[in-house]
């Protein structure tokens, strides 16, 4: 199973991030999360609008989603970056 192999290569190659140079730094991961969230922030507050009619409404949901997305993406970016899989 996939899953197995992941966990398998994970146990065999530890490495820390210094010794790993194809790995991406945490800043840039930061980066590509906020940018990321810009776009689906902006998505987000057009389909509140258009369903709500509410700027204020609108613009509270896409706040929430812009700040919750971005800390779950970065999580989310971190994780695979452990992932040998692919590489």
């Amino acid at each position: 199973m996939i899953a197995d192999q992941l966990i398998l290569n994970k146990k065999e190659n530890k490495t820390t991030y210094q010794d790993d140079k194809t790995s991406e730094k945490p800043i840039r991961s930061i980066a590509k999360a906020f940018s990321w969230r810009v776009i689906g922030t902006v998505d987000t507050l057009i389909i509140s609008y258009i369903l709500t009619g509410e700027f204020s409404v609108a613009a509270s949901i896409a706040s929430i989603d812009f700040v919750t997305k971005m800390i779950l993406y970065f999580f989310h970016e971190r994780f695979w970056n452990l992932v040998k899989w692919g590489k």
